[in-house]
């Protein structure tokens, strides 16, 4: 009976332009998607290429998919979860969306004033974990991982640490 309810995944490629459509507005309810990633998902699913293209125009058309509202509001997450400039190219980077329209919406959104207060705020929360280490050297390179792993540039954190 579990047999019957999994799906078939080495089945034909599917060609209905309805269903890849129909695919693409279920996957594009929850969040919003980079081209790149609905292409993906689709390609995943076993769209034609041809079907896959057409259904990213009309997306494109109805205004489903915008990768500068996409970069927006990812930015926006990453930044709530105080990460910083560095990290955040990155993971655009990761998700296709870069161009100078992407890098006009982060300087937009995460002038480097912000980057200071990201990584201060992100430090006073952490600060009971760093003080347990009693030597200063060594409390102070923890710090410094710790905040360039967030991706906070050497500039900010030197000051920080300082």
């Amino acid at each position: 009976m579990k047999e019957d309810r999994r799906r078939n995944f080495s089945a034909p490629a599917k060609t209905s332009y309805q269903q890849a459509m129909n695919t693409a507005a279920r996957i594009l309810a929850n969040r919003d998607h980079s081209k790149y990633e609905l292409k993906q998902k689709l390609q995943q699913r076993g769209f034609t290429r041809t079907v896959i293209d057409k259904v990213l125009v009309e997306c494109e058309r109805f205004n489903y998919i915008n990768d500068g509202r996409t970069a927006h509001v990812y930015i926006s997450q990453l930044k709530r979860k105080c990460f910083g400039k560095r990290y955040i190219q990155q993971a655009l980077k990761k998700k296709r969306l870069s161009g100078a329209a992407i890098e006009n919406i982060l300087s937009e959104n995460y002038p480097g004033v912000d980057e200071y207060e990201q990584a201060g705020r992100l430090l006073e929360k952490k600060m009971r974990t760093f003080a347990r280490e009693t030597d200063p050297k060594k409390r102070s390179n923890k710090i410094y991982r710790f905040l360039y792993s967030r991706g906070f540039s050497p500039a900010v954190i030197r000051d920080l640490v300082k």
